[in-house]
C-alpha cells in the first residue's frame, strides 16, 4: 500500500535520512520508534508529501507520488492522506463539526454533504454531543478525537500520526490508542504512527526502529 525506496533527505550538511526502504500493507497499524534525531518525523513528513525527499521513490496506493506536480500533489494529499498531530491543530474559532468539515470542503464536497460526513465521523468517535463545541470547550482527549475525525472525513488511504498521544494523560492516551485499532477493525484503516510511547509500540502490528537516519534491523 505504501512503498518507499531509497529515500534520502539532508538539511544543509546534515543527512537526516540515509536510504530508507519500507513497505506498509493496507490495514496495518505500524509504529516508528527511535531516539530523538533519528529521522522519524522527517520520514513521516516525506511519506505524507509535506516535504520532498532528495532522492528515492514513493508509491502510495498505486500512485507514484514523487511524480506528481504541486497542484496534483495537494489534491492527492487532501483526499488520500489523513494527519493527526501531537497538539491536534484544531482551529479555535470553529466548532468541532466545522473543524472536521474543512478537509471535505477543500476537496470540493458540498457544504451539506461535508456536514453529513463530519457528523457521521464524530458519531463514530463518540462525539456527536460535542459537535457544536469549540476546542476551548473540549478536553484533551476530545480534541484528539476531533482531530482523528477530521483525518478520516475524506476516507484516506492512510492516516499518519506524529506523537498523537504525547500531550494526553494516561486514560485518554489508552483510549486514543484503542481507537486506532477499532478504526482499523471497522474501516480497514491503515495507520503509521511516530511515537515514543513504548506501550503503543508494543500494541501495533509492526514496529519500525530508526537509528541515525536508517531503519535498524534489531
Amino acid at each position: 500500500m505504501i512503498e518507499l525506496q531509497g529515500i534520502t533527505k539532508s538539511f544543509g550538511a546534515l543527512q537526516v535520512l540515509k536510504g530508507i526502504d519500507l513497505t506498509i500493507e493496507k490495514g496495518e497499524v505500524v509504529s516508528i520508534v527511535g531516539p530523538s534525531g533519528a529521522g522519524k518525523t522527517t520520514l513521516l513528513q516525506i511519506m505524507g508529501t509535506l516535504d520532498k525527499a532528495d532522492a528515492g521513490t514513493i508509491v502510495l496506493d498505486g500512485t507514484e507520488v514523487h511524480r506528481l506536480k504541486e497542484k496534483e500533489l495537494s489534491a492527492f494529499r487532501n483526499r488520500q492522506i489523513g494527519f493527526v498531530f501531537q497538539f491536534h491543530q484544531l482551529l479555535p474559532e470553529f466548532t468541532a463539526l466545522e473543524n472536521v468539515m474543512i478537509p471535505a470542503l477543500i476537496a470540493g464536497i458540498s457544504s451539506s454533504e461535508a456536514m453529513r460526513k463530519a457528523q457521521e465521523a464524530l458519531t463514530l468517535l463518540g462525539l456527536s454531543g460535542r459537535a457544536s463545541h469549540k476546542p476551548a470547550e473540549l478536553s484533551g482527549g476530545e480534541k484528539q478525537r476531533v482531530a482523528v475525525a477530521r483525518a478520516l472525513i475524506n476516507n484516506p488511504s492512510v492516516i499518519l500520526a506524529d506523537e498523537p498521544s504525547g500531550s494526553l494523560d494516561t486514560r485518554n492516551k489508552e483510549e486514543l490508542h484503542q481507537l486506532f485499532f477499532d478504526l482499523r477493525d471497522k474501516l480497514g484503516q491503515t495507520f503509521v504512527i511516530v511515537t515514543h510511547d513504548e506501550g503503543l509500540a508494543r500494541l501495533t502490528d509492526r514496529t519500525i526502529h530508526m537509528v541515525d537516519g536508517r531503519i535498524s534491523l534489531q
